[in-house]
């Protein structure tokens, strides 16, 4: 098992911020990336096209600066999450931007395209792609991803159903390149539980939420406080794929999240509302289970620091005799 060259030494913890629909923003990411984690965004974020330019140009320039600043602890690297879904009429115009500017690392969701992967490899950059089962994880690398991010159970958004055990067990059996996993994991404790599975990062996403930087309102965040695993509620039905979403937010959108209807996968729509009135990811907050380790909203680096000291505290618990 082995990083990509442009992780190797660059993390302060084996970590990947994933990107949050909405949520992730240029401040959050430039925060997460200054801790020493890999900060990320989605492409789709940037509204309208035009903006991801604008994003790219402020986050490469703030974290060159900062690096030039800080020779002896630079930022960790930046990624963006490109949907390859046939339903992404954008794709072709933010590749060529991620092109543009050599965005270091290129997450891939729903779908694994070879001609993406070959775009990002023409400058050097490295693809990670989402999957949720050994056969798609199959897929993805046969089209040229670098490496897989194995979504379990518990995952936030559109996460899969797989136990982390027996997900990461049965692409180790085959793979040995870059794994990380992504379900429930909100601690220290959780990122080397990660790694002692076979994964090489964690994969966390749904803590982020809860950060002064997030671009979520603050009722969002305080939900993220205030509840826990038994608050989160599987359903395809608001954008045609399964999904785990926050209670809370089912309830103020009028329905009962007990007993909704299945959705309609034909009428698949990332960015809206399925086949409810009320938008997904707006409206409807994603959200994973493992929320209950989320006490406060605190700025990225705090949450940042609060998971590398957890994440040593494990380590040495485990090592002492």
């Amino acid at each position: 098992m082995a990083l990509p060259q442009n992780l190797r030494g660059a993390l302060r913890l084996p970590l990947v911020a994933a990107p949050l629909f909405i949520v992730s923003n240029p401040d959050l990411v430039i925060a997460q990336c200054k801790a020493g984690i890999v900060g990320s965004f989605p492409a789709l974020n940037a509204r309208p096209a035009a903006q991801l330019e604008v994003w790219l140009q402020r986050i490469t320039s703030e974290l060159d600066a900062y690096n030039q600043a800080n020779p002896d602890r630079p930022a960790a690297p930046f990624a963006v999450n490109q949907i390859v879904h046939g339903s992404n009429d954008r794709l072709q115009h933010d590749l060529e931007m991620c092109v543009k500017y050599k965005v270091p690392i290129v997450i891939t969701s729903l779908g694994a395209k070879a001609f993406v992967n070959d775009a990002v490899h023409s400058y050097g950059g490295v693809v990670f792609h989402d999957i949720i089962s050994n056969p798609f994880a199959r897929k993805a690398v046969d089209k040229g991803a670098d490496g897989l991010i194995a979504v379990a159970a518990g995952a936030g958004g559109h996460a899969g159903t797989i136990s982390p055990f027996a997900l990461v067990q049965e692409i180790r059996e085959w793979f040995d390149g870059p794994l990380l996993l992504s379900g429930s994991i909100a601690t220290g404790d959780g990122i080397l539980a990660a790694q002692a599975m076979g994964a090489d990062l964690a994969y966390i996403g749904s803590a982020f939420i809860a950060t002064v930087e997030a671009n979520a309102e603050l009722a969002y965040k305080q939900a993220i406080v205030e509840n826990n695993a038994a608050d989160i509620v599987n359903s395809n039905l608001f954008t045609g794929v399964h999904g785990n979403y926050l209670r809370p937010s089912i309830i103020a959108a009028g329905m009962d999240p007990d007993n909704l209807p299945d959705g309609n996968i034909s009428a698949m729509n990332f960015g809206s509302g399925g086949d409810t009135s009320a938008k997904a990811w707006k409206d409807i907050w994603g959200c994973g289970q493992g929320i209950g380790a989320v006490k406060a909203v605190l700025p990225a680096a705090d949450l940042v620091a609060r998971l590398q000291r957890e994440y040593e505290t494990a380590r040495a618990r485990l090592l002492t005799p």
